[in-house]
């Protein structure tokens, strides 16, 4: 499953400012919403639900929000680099200043899994990550994605 088939250009948020952990689940159910047409609150909800289980925050900077909606007519992706850190209770203790949101129907199952490990693969890159974190640009974030994400696959 290549990247390009789970995030749109439009999907990335290439210096998002918050404060904490909801604001940014906020920001980005909002730009969520624009992109798939489904509710903003039901899509917050769903990704608030998850983390009430436990912290999607994997480490090093990183989380990958996500939830399921029965209403959702496909998996899609929502990127956002933050403009500083902030605490999402990640595994490591460490603030997060990259998130990689996902947005799953209820039914997807083993493609859903499928591709939060494809987003965990791509984001465990330390070359990948490093120019993820310098890039300032939407488009150039968005062809630095899809492009690492393709790379990954074919090794």
């Amino acid at each position: 499953m290549p990247l390009e088939n789970l995030l749109v250009p439009e999907a990335i948020l290439p210096s998002l400012r918050v404060n904490g952990k909801k604001q940014a689940l906020q920001e980005l159910s909002e730009k969520a919403a624009e992109v798939s047409g489904l509710p903003a609150r039901e899509i917050f909800d769903a990704w608030m639900q998850r983390e009430k289980l436990n912290s999607t925050g994997l480490g090093e900077g990183i989380a990958i929000p996500h939830g399921k909606l029965v209403n959702a007519p496909r998996i899609f992706g929502i990127f956002a680099r933050l403009e500083r850190p902030i605490d999402f209770e990640a595994l490591d203790g460490q603030p997060v200043d990259l998130l990689f949101a996902l947005i799953a129907p209820e039914s997807a199952g083993a493609d859903h899994l499928k591709a939060l490990a494809i987003i965990a693969r791509l984001l465990r890159n330390p070359a990948t990550v490093a120019k993820i974190r310098s890039t300032r640009e939407a488009p150039a974030l968005y062809a630095l994605l899809t492009q690492a994400s393709s790379s990954s696959d074919a090794a």
